[in-house]
């Protein structure tokens, strides 16, 4: 039995960051039933590259789903909702605020009718403050959060991470917050609560020292390409190859075998670069000493070296190295998932990994409505954790 065996979510979400905080829960076996508009379903469907019509990203959104298409602006719709939502635990939305409302499915009213459901909203500035209403995509959290500021090189245009993480922050954030209040409902005999996670605040809460150093220094971070400012070294090399390693030797003992292993034993035993404050001060020194050393080798050759002398390295993997490397692999992180079709595709693998109850994909994105005459106006039968 999965760990989230018998909990009932109704998904309402549409594209990102609802959804993926659904996908998380339905992967340890939460029954999770996403509703969709009639005719198009949700956008992600169309999303990216499509297979036979139907986006793979939503493949691997959706699994292990179930859908059921309403029409929520329609009383019929609406009443759907609320026989599901009389038997569910949870329910997920991220529609700006006060949609739920003007449909007669807000928080005050599914309370009433059922005092034990938990409501994840999800929004681009949150239910409360002077941007509430304001339209927010994953894109503008990230910028409002203080992340889009630093990426990418210092004097450039600040550039995006390359995927949608301001959504899967708030997704994140939003699972934790549910498993919370599970706890609380059930360890505690409390009811119900919301919890109300916006965009650029799930961004906002992983920027480490960003505020302190402003409030107490002054100090605003800036860019600094692949370098991580105020830790060294830490940092991407350039190889003989044109390609490039990336060498975290921030700590202290680290630090001396990294520079024993590029055969800088001044530099690994001069006492003023003992401690990663000293480091810092002389941090264009110490990259240009492990630089000087990489150019003369090719990649691998780097990663063998520095590998042997216990110094944490890597290199950039694209998804071609990620779909063959060996620990990867042997972590079943990747692995083939049915799909609508009938063919498999691979897919990315459970995330975390419970020694006990493991996640597992049981079966594949549903197709549009596949659900709907199954489940709607029954609910589910009446067991709730």
């Amino acid at each position: 039995m999965q760990a989230l065996h018998g909990l009932k979510v109704i998904e309402m979400g549409q594209l990102i960051a609802g959804p993926f905080a659904g996908k998380t829960l339905a992967d340890f076996g939460a029954d999770v039933i996403k509703i969709e508009p009639e005719g198009t379903g949700d956008p992600l469907r169309k999303w990216r590259m499509l297979r036979d019509g139907t986006s793979v990203w939503w493949e691997v959104q959706s699994r292990n789903k179930r859908s059921v298409c309403l029409d929520l602006r329609t009383p019929e719709g609406q009443d759907a909702v609320r026989a599901l939502a009389a038997e569910a635990d949870v329910l997920i939305e991220n529609f700006r605020p006060g949609t739920l409302e003007g449909w007669g499915l807000g928080w005050e009213q599914l309370h009433l009718l059922n005092p034990k459901l938990i409501m994840l909203r999800i929004s681009g500035y949150g239910q409360t403050g002077p941007y509430r209403d304001r339209p927010g995509f994953g894109v503008l959290g990230e910028a409002m959060g203080g992340l889009r500021h630093l990426t990418g090189e210092p004097g450039r245009v600040p550039v995006r991470v390359g995927v949608s993480i301001g959504d899967t922050l708030s997704a994140l954030h939003g699972v934790i917050g549910i498993l919370t209040a599970l706890h609380h409902r059930h360890a505690h005999g409390g009811e119900g609560q919301f919890i109300d996670v916006a965009l650029y605040e799930s961004v906002f809460n992983v920027m480490e020292s960003l505020v302190p150093e402003y409030d107490a220094f002054g100090a605003v971070r800036e860019r600094a390409g692949s370098a991580l400012p105020g830790i060294a070294p830490t940092n991407a090399y350039l190889c003989s190859d044109a390609r490039y390693v990336l060498v975290a030797g921030n700590g202290d003992s680290i630090y001396r075998r990294l520079m024993r292993a590029i055969d800088r034993v001044d530099l690994a035993d001069d006492p003023a670069l003992a401690h990663n404050d000293g480091r810092v001060a002389r941090c264009d020194e110490i990259d240009a000493a492990i630089e000087q050393w990489t150019r003369q080798r090719t990649r691998d050759e780097v990663l063998a070296v520095l590998t042997d002398a216990g110094v944490p390295v890597g290199h950039i993997y694209s998804v071609e190295d990620i779909a063959q490397d060996p620990q990867y692999l042997a972590r079943n992180m990747i692995v083939d998932s049915p799909t609508s079709d009938g063919r498999p595709l691979k897919v990315p693998g459970i995330v975390p990994k419970l020694s006990a109850t493991p996640g597992r994909i049981t079966h594949g994105a549903p197709t549009l409505g596949q659900h709907t005459v199954e489940l709607t106006g029954q609910g589910w039968p009446a067991r709730t954790l």
